[in-house]
């Protein structure tokens, strides 16, 4: 049977990203159907080297998957002739190296715009092409110190703190997804490719919403450990359990009634204190010390139980293992148990995004390196064996 098609079936992409950020924007495109062709130097892209301390396999094999592995060294003329070779029928190119690289290599945007009027060439970084931190050095962590995300991570007493999950990166990486996207609908319609780029600076700043609003509120914005950012609701926090923790917040008054009914505390609701959104803010540490006491005397799972029943918006605080082994996930297929041929037994996500009438793509597990250089390079500029082979022995692929 052949495989259902796919919304960006025939898009041919060049994937010259590394470690997070990029190869995000990649395996959305990936997922989506397009050919994305992964080109990774000699000693393959950052990431893959992490391998080395046993920690990168599951995210390499994640943020890899569906696409195709060619090895090439751009250090060389002639893999750089490969690449422009592979770039004239190419519908994007997509780069998350440091601004300048591509271009002190002979690839940068205008180059391909010379080679190929249609592509469509995007490119992430830290800070942008332009601007006074364009050549700062720039990963997630850096980002997100730049940002302010990390100086209102934490607790008021406390210094700042990294962000657990590497959002940075990922806010960049989901961004040059829509911006790819958005410069493929305007070439469909008039014809023209633009030049996308996503700055994860940028990317990351619309995350400081509730932040930004205390700031414009109090004159400051400061750590708040748990509480919603601008202080503006409560109960808004992580709630102590006989066995762990619990999140609970109530957006509006009518999740803070149906909180009262499921604890039987419904005399509350004649408390002048607690009468009003506002009543509760100025008044939170009472009732985070209420509901503390009420949520402490039951497990998180019975809590969580008791609260959804009653339409409050809650969740159990899980650790990473309970979140793999997620029954919703996977009854949603999201989550799949896979046999990877280079890492084993492995627990793998598809994409977020879900079409409706449309399958996702068959799995295609994240490639060895350089695995379907000949393939590629056959298929797509003609070559035969002998020149492959020649290829090979010069180090190119």
């Amino acid at each position: 049977m052949e495989p259902a098609h796919q919304p960006l079936s025939g898009v041919v992409v060049i994937d010259l990203t590394q470690i997070y950020n990029g190869p995000y924007c990649t395996f959305l495109l990936a997922a989506g159907g397009a050919d994305v062709i992964k080109i990774e130097p000699p000693g393959g892209e950052h990431l893959r080297k992490r391998q080395v301390t046993g920690t990168a396999a599951l995210p390499f094999a994640m943020l890899n998957q569906y696409k195709r592995s060619l090895r090439l060294d751009l250090k060389t003329e002639r893999g750089r002739e490969l690449l422009r070779a592979l770039a004239k029928d190419a519908d994007v190119l997509v780069e998350n190296f440091a601004p300048g690289v591509m271009d002190r290599l002979g690839l940068g945007r205008a180059a391909m715009a010379e080679i190929n009027p249609r592509l469509i060439y995007a490119a992430s970084s830290g800070y942008g092409s332009t601007g006074p931190y364009r050549d700062y050095p720039a990963m997630d962590l850096t980002v997100q110190a730049m940002s302010g995300i990390m100086s209102v991570t934490g607790f008021p007493d406390g210094e700042p703190v990294r962000a657990g999950p590497t959002v940075c990166d990922f806010f960049g990486g989901v961004h040059l997804y829509a911006a790819v996207m958005t410069a493929l609908f305007e070439r469909e319609r008039t014809s023209q490719a633009h030049a996308v780029e996503v700055a994860m600076l940028e990317a990351s700043y619309f995350s400081l919403s509730s932040n930004l609003a205390a700031l414009h509120g109090r004159g400051a914005a400061r750590r708040v450990g748990n509480r919603q950012g601008s202080l503006s609701l409560a109960p808004y926090n992580i709630y102590p359990t006989s066995d762990g923790y619990i999140a609970i917040i109530t957006n509006h008054d009518a999740h803070w009634q149906s909180l009262l009914t499921a604890f039987g505390q419904q005399a509350l609701n004649d408390d002048p204190r607690f009468q009003t959104i506002k009543a509760r803010v100025e008044h939170m540490e009472t009732v985070d010390a209420m509901v503390s006491a009420w949520t402490r005397k039951l497990t998180k799972q019975a809590a969580f139980e008791l609260l959804i029943r009653h339409r409050v918006p809650c969740a159990p605080v899980r650790e990473i293992p309970e979140v793999l082994a997620d029954p919703h996930l996977h009854a949603r297929g999201w989550l799949k148990e896979v046999d990877h041929p280079e890492f084993g037994r492995l627990t793998l996500p598809s994409s977020p995004l879900h079409i409706d009438g449309l399958p996702p793509p068959p799995h295609r597990p994240s490639a060895r390196l350089g695995a379907d250089g000949r393939a590629v390079l056959a298929e797509r500029l003609g070559l035969d064996d002998a020149e492959l082979d020649r290829l090979e022995r010069d180090g190119v692929i």
